[in-house]
């Protein structure tokens, strides 16, 4: 058996409406679900992004409860011909840049965090050798 890829991510968020402002407002995700007071979900390529409000989902009783806390990570991937682009888009929405890695292969990623907290890093396709 063969996984095909991580299909979801899930971060917690705190509010709603600030987490649509900035995935999709700022960052241009298509925002495809909103469920008040508990849910957003993105598309980001052929991946989802779900953004919970965790006190709600700890509650969940037709779904198996999952929440968390703290300072989660996950990374964008974009072709390398886009990276700068990115990189000028994520300043120019007035979102800090933390930091830069150069890779071994010369390839790149930047570093910059969403309203939560959270650590997102836009990397070059091929990072990961895929």
């Amino acid at each position: 058996m063969k996984i095909l890829r991580i299909k979801e991510t899930c971060l917690y968020v705190a509010d709603l409406d600030r987490t649509v402002a900035f995935y999709k407002g700022k960052l241009g995700l298509e925002h495809f679900s909103l469920v008040k007071d508990r849910h957003a979900f993105f598309r980001a390529g052929q991946s989802v992004l779900l953004c919970f409000i965790p006190e709600v989902t700890r509650k969940d009783e037709r779904l198996p409860p999952h929440f968390g806390s703290g300072k989660l990570h996950l990374a964008f991937e974009v072709s390398r011909d886009a990276y700068q682009d990115w990189k000028a888009k994520v300043a120019a929405a007035g979102i800090p840049i933390l930091h830069e890695e150069k890779w071994p292969g010369d390839m790149f990623s930047f570093y910059f965090e969403d309203p939560d907290g959270h650590v997102l890093e836009i990397i070059e396709e091929g990072l990961w050798g895929d």
